[in-house]
């Protein structure tokens, strides 16, 4: 069976969503694959910034999102190993929901915008010809082609090099990391999302629906050899470096089902705009959960991308202008962002650091205020 259509996005989540969304509603046809099953639980901090918020609106889905009855949160608090924490206003009103309930609930309001949800497939071979792409997919051990126009990268973090006959140019000098995430009953519940520093990384803990914590860490892949494989047991051992976050953590229960993890993570030096199709959301930028924007990035990189394939599916653009353009257009919106979230990373993984910046946060307030504009994206113009 062989489709042709306008618009292929690889990838179920905040960036592919979006970016289907706004295809879908300008015309074009439009697929949304993923390898996996939905409604699902992924590794994320769970955390919509209210930069996330206002280009959520602009897309129209203030409606959708006040369905979902997030929690609101208002404040951030970092607590560092040595005892010292600091607790900062958000410029605004950031939600807690899960991505099980979201991920879901944008596939829903993707079909009643016209596009096509297909999950449970994976993508054998992405190929470039003259009028496009050939895209060969796999479902229920079948081999299907797929003929689009377009096709877009938003399947998150992992490299999936075997899909391009061009492969990527990996930096193995980067530090490698573990991402897990599990929900908790049993922690008090506290409209504030916090970050605990402990060796290795960082655990952060965001209140979700249903009365749950969402607890999500980034650790060094060395820090978490050796010290159990399942996400509880990751999160118990990683946790005796911070005793306030073992005193937070004395009475919670995991969630069974809700664990998910994901290795190898490398944060981004740069953002990766292009490799054979555009990418966007993690595939094109991972930044340290410090700056808690990663949903941010996923949005807005989605609607650069799709106002440049807009313009190129209406034959205004060339495949070489719409690449060039995204990649600078990436460049200039993330790179200042990746490269302060990069340095506020290594400051706070610091003790020397560490030990003095709360004092200097609380007799300098503008201090965290700065910390917090610094490692978040420009308000969406």
């Amino acid at each position: 069976m062989e489709h042709i259509i306008d618009a292929l996005v690889i990838g179920g989540g905040i960036a592919g969503c979006s970016l289907a969304k706004q295809l879908a509603d300008r015309g074009w046809r439009t697929i949304l694959l993923d390898r996996q099953v939905f409604p699902r639980h992924k590794t994320c901090g769970e955390f919509l910034s209210p930069e996330s918020q206002e280009m959520l609106s602009t897309l129209g889905l203030d409606a959708v999102m006040e369905s979902l009855e997030p929690q609101k949160i208002s404040k951030a608090r970092l607590i560092f190993a040595d005892g010292g924490s600091v607790e900062v206003p958000l410029p605004g009103t950031a939600l807690g929901i899960s991505r099980y309930k979201l991920d879901f609930a944008l596939h829903e309001v993707l079909v009643q915008a016209g596009a096509s949800v297909r999950t449970g497939m994976s993508v054998i071979s992405i190929k470039q010809h003259e009028s496009g792409y050939e895209v060969k997919i796999k479902v229920r051990g079948e081999v299907e082609v797929i003929q689009a126009r377009t096709v877009y990268a938003a399947w998150g973090s992992h490299r999936h090099a075997s899909i391009f006959d061009e492969p990527y140019i990996v930096d193995s000098s980067k530090p490698s990391y573990v991402g897990i995430k599990s929900h908790y009953l049993g922690i008090d519940p506290e409209l504030v999302t916090e970050l605990y520093f402990v060796k290795g990384g960082y655990v952060g803990i965001s209140p979700v629906e249903n009365g749950y914590s969402n607890v999500a860490a980034l650790l060094d892949k060395e820090v978490v050899k050796g010290v159990g494989t399942s996400v509880p047991a990751i999160f118990e051992a990683v946790s005796r470096d911070n005793p306030q976050l073992v005193e937070r953590m004395k009475q919670a229960v995991p969630i069974a089902g809700t664990q998910a993890s994901i290795a190898p993570v490398h944060l981004s030096s740069h953002p990766l705009a292009w490799h054979v199709i555009p990418h966007l959301g993690d595939a094109a930028v991972v930044i340290p959960p410090l700056c808690g924007d990663g949903m941010s990035i996923a949005l807005r990189s989605s609607i650069l991308c799709c106002a440049l394939a807009d313009r190129y599916l209406r034959g205004d653009i060339s495949l070489s202008r719409w690449q060039e353009e995204y990649t600078q257009a990436m460049e200039q919106e993330f790179s200042g962002l990746i490269r302060r979230g990069r340095y506020a990373h290594r400051l706070c993984s610091m003790p020397n650091i560490t030990r003095w910046f709360p004092s200097a946060v609380r007799l300098y307030p503008p201090l965290g205020k700065y910390l917090v504009k610094a490692t978040r994206l420009r308000p969406y113009r």
